[in-house]
């Protein structure tokens, strides 16, 4: 299982920004239970991005993820951030390379369709 989490109960906000983008994963009921899977996943995939390793949304949404190779072989280029937020956790995206930008956006994309009802594409 790649989300320890409970989908059915966490909302996941992809915002674009000129930067790239944010990613926010709450629980919808405050649970304490699932905002720690929420924080302890979303640090550890940070860590994982960071080091070019997004095998988990590859596992998720398939190896031809739209921007997840562009992704994987621009993580030296990217900053990728967790921080705690209010009910769940937050992965901040940056870029100066153009390139890099649209292929988060194209990805956060790729999330919104493949989450459906869960997600939103800004708070």
């Amino acid at each position: 299982m790649v989300m320890p989490f409970d989908l059915e109960r966490t909302t996941h906000v992809f915002e674009k920004t000129d930067f790239g983008g944010v990613q926010t994963v709450v629980s919808d009921d405050r649970d304490d239970e699932q905002i720690r899977l929420v924080r302890e996943h979303l640090s550890m995939e940070a860590e994982r991005f960071s080091e070019g390793d997004f095998h988990d949304p590859a596992m998720i949404h398939g190896d031809d993820m739209a921007g997840l190779h562009a992704l994987v072989m621009g993580a030296d280029r990217l900053g990728i951030t967790y921080v705690d937020v209010e009910s769940g956790g937050r992965i901040r995206y940056e870029s100066e390379d153009p390139s890099l930008v649209e292929a988060l956006h194209l990805w956060f994309d790729a999330q919104l369709a493949d989450h459906g009802t869960h997600a939103q594409g800004h708070h």
